[in-house]
């Protein structure tokens, strides 16, 4: 098996299906076909059984999953090695990031790189898909998450405390919820993610059962864009709402809620000329804006 076959064969594994494989890979439906079917014969092998609910490792195929892994583990760290010597200010870097921390500081971030390094392509994605570094899916992550893995190296951008907000036109029509209250007779925004937690959720430490539950986002960007419309209350990093020309509604910050922004590469990346670029990019997009973070540090 070659690194080419490992691929295809990784790919189809993780999809479960010649189309998923097939986009993943950049690839016809048809040629990944023929190339499962001719590594089945080379190895004399049935690595896969097609079932309804997809394709499903044999036996031999669980034998060539760790194999594979391995080879796919040796090309990226092979890759990784080679790029992290690259001196050469030109070429591209893969950036993922949300759409809302996009939109306010990479934008900024890729203009300023761009007026200083101009053969440097940045190649963005905000998708809603976590992209695996390790994997060479991506070069650089801003997150809100910090990664567990050790081979990435993150740096804590900023630390912004969480507040409940809502519009100005918003509150002219309904007023301020009543604290204890659990937002009866009002609209709520809500992110995806704390919305379908196993706990039960809340907006501020308040619980919201009370409360109507207009629509929730899976975007942070839309979330934000949502409360700007008056269309309900939601729960947003205090430096961006006050941005936006929100008003709080309590004057507390959410009890223990905190957003935070890490700046993720791979170690073996972190020196090559043009992603070590686009981290001071990035690094400078956010000067300014660690208000709260510097409160902290002093209180």
């Amino acid at each position: 098996m070659n690194w080419d076959d490992a691929r295809v064969f990784l790919a189809v594994e993780r999809e479960k299906t010649l189309r998923g494989a097939a986009r993943t890979l950049n690839l016809d439906q048809a040629t990944v076909g023929r190339r499962i079917a001719a590594l089945e014969h080379a190895l004399r092998a049935t690595l896969f059984l097609r079932t309804s609910e997809g394709y499903a490792l044999t036996a031999a195929g669980e034998a060539a999953l760790k194999s594979a892994e391995k080879m796919e583990h040796s090309a990226h760290e092979l890759v990784r090695r080679t790029q992290g010597a690259d001196t050469r200010l030109a070429g591209d870097v893969r950036v993922t990031s949300t759409d809302s921390i996009a939109l306010e500081f990479l934008l900024p971030a890729i203009e300023r790189l761009h007026a200083a390094h101009p053969e440097v392509r940045v190649l963005l994605d905000t998708s809603t898909r976590m992209l695996n570094l390790a994997k060479r899916e991506a070069d650089i992550a801003v997150r809100s998450v910090r990664p567990e893995n050790p081979d990435l190296v993150a740096r804590r951008l900023v630390r912004w405390p969480m507040g409940l907000f809502a519009s100005n036109a918003y509150l002219e029509q309904h007023g301020k919820p009543t604290a204890g209250s659990a937002f009866a007779g009002h609209d709520l925004v809500v992110y995806q993610g704390n919305w379908t937690s196993s706990r039960a959720p809340t907006l501020g430490g308040e619980p919201i059962h009370a409360g109507r539950i207009v629509s929730t986002f899976n975007s942070s960007l839309m979330l934000r864009t949502a409360v700007r419309a008056g269309i309900g209350i939601g729960q947003l990093p205090i430096h961006l709402a006050e941005h936006d020309g929100l008003v709080q509604i309590w004057p507390e910050p959410a009890r223990g809620a905190v957003y935070e922004i890490w700046l993720v590469t791979h170690q073996d990346l972190r020196h090559t000329a043009r992603v070590s670029a686009m981290i001071e990019a990035i690094v400078a997009a956010f000067e300014g804006h660690s208000t709260y973070e510097k409160k902290s540090r002093t209180t």
